[in-house]
C-alpha cells in the first residue's frame, strides 16, 4: 500500500538519509501531475538544506527524435511508451547508480522545440540523491518493468482527472495550438496515456497529491 507522503516529508526523509552512496528516486504521474515542478522544488528542498546533494534526471531526454518517430510512424502518437528509448534510461541508470565519476552528461527534453538535447546537463558525483522524473517509471509492462529494480525509493503523484485535463489544455494553448490541435493532444496522447500510467503502473512506495 502506498503511505500518503506531503512534499515537507519527502524531502526531509531525503535529506535525513545516511551520507555515503547514491539513491536514485523515482517520481512518477500521469502527463500534466506536475512532475517537473515538484522534482524540481524536491531537489531545491534539498540542495538548501544539503547543497549540491540532490539533481533531477527528467525521463523525457530519452524521447525518440521526432524524425525516427516518423520513420516509425509513431509520430502523432508521440510520448506513449514505445516512443522513449528505455535501453538508454536504463544504461543511464546503471552509470548513475555506480556513482564513479566526477560527473555524467544527461539529457533534457527541450519542449520549446519538442525535441531532446543530448549532454545538456550534468550530474555530479556529489549528488548522492537523484530524482527521476517521468510516466513510465513503474510501468509493469516490458521493457518499462526492467526499470523497478533501479530504483530505491518511488513516489506517485495523485492528480484528479479534471486537473489534468485543465492543466494540460493550458500548456498546448500556451504553446500556440489550435483547439483542434489541442483536443487532439489530450483525447489521442496525454489523457490515455494517462489511464495506462494510473492503470498499469506498479504500486510506488509513498504517494503525494499535487492538485493545487
Amino acid at each position: 500500500m502506498e503511505e500518503k507522503t506531503t512534499l515537507a516529508d519527502l524531502a526531509r526523509l531525503l535529506i535525513d538519509l545516511p551520507h555515503g552512496r547514491r539513491r536514485i528516486v523515482a517520481l512518477v504521474g500521469a502527463p500534466g501531475s506536475g512532475k517537473s515542478h515538484v522534482a524540481d522544488d524536491l531537489v531545491a528542498r534539498i540542495n538548501a538544506a544539503q547543497p549540491g546533494r540532490a539533481a533531477v534526471l527528467p525521463m523525457d531526454g530519452y524521447h525518440y527524435d521526432d524524425t525516427l518517430l516518423a520513420a516509425l510512424g509513431r509520430l502523432p502518437r508521440k510520448g506513449a511508451p514505445d516512443t522513449f528509448d528505455v535501453g538508454g534510461l536504463a544504461a543511464m541508470l546503471d552509470r548513475l547508480g555506480a556513482g564513479d565519476e566526477e560527473a555524467v552528461a544527461v539529457p533534457v527534453f527541450d519542449r520549446a522545440i519538442e525535441i531532446a538535447r543530448a549532454g545538456a546537463r550534468l550530474i555530479p558525483k556529489s549528488a548522492e540523491v537523484i530524482v527521476v522524473e517521468g510516466n513510465y517509471l513503474l510501468l509493469d509492462d516490458a521493457p518499462w518493468d526492467a526499470l523497478a529494480e533501479r530504483f530505491d525509493l518511488t513516489v506517485r503523484l495523485d492528480v484528479p482527472q479534471e486537473v489534468l485535463r485543465a492543466r494540460l489544455t493550458a500548456r498546448w494553448e500556451g504553446f500556440g495550438l489550435s483547439p483542434e490541435a489541442v483536443r487532439v493532444k489530450l483525447e489521442e496522447v496525454d489523457l490515455p496515456n494517462g489511464r495506462r500510467v494510473l492503470e498499469n503502473s506498479r504500486p510506488a512506495h509513498f504517494r503525494l497529491t499535487n492538485a493545487g
